[in-house]
């Protein structure tokens, strides 16, 4: 089963993408400048997102039990669920695909050079 994860760890830092974030070791420079107002809000709105997921649904998982009430997070679950990915998609359209793509180019590079380094042990 190791073997088969090395594998495809491999196999993934073979592709272009990967090369190439690893290759340009790509960084988080551009977030050295200033952020406009609109690219704070959908940073801000993005990070929201994440506290009106799943968070919320424990919450309203643990209120269910409490007040013995199942609709409450058989309804409210896949609502709070469907609104962080509303405003998950509103922050991304705020800040502009071009922050997303440094930050995973960013991400790609450092997971994948860790996973590397595990996977060629």
């Amino acid at each position: 089963m190791t073997s088969l994860i090395r594998k495809a760890i491999v196999e993934i830092g073979s592709t272009r993408y990967v090369r190439s974030a690893m290759e340009s070791q790509a960084d988080l420079s551009a977030f050295k400048d200033k952020p406009t107002p609109i690219l704070f809000a959908g940073i801000f709105a993005m990070a929201f997102s994440y506290v009106i997921g799943w968070p919320v649904i424990a919450i309203l998982g643990y209120l269910s039990v409490k007040m013995d009430n199942p609709w409450l997070v058989g309804v409210g679950g896949p609502f709070a669920y469907g609104m962080s990915h509303l405003v998950f998609l509103l922050g991304m359209y705020l800040s502009g695909s071009f922050y997303a793509l440094i930050f995973l180019r960013w991400l790609t590079r450092v997971t994948m050079e860790k996973l590397l380094l595990w996977a060629n042990r």
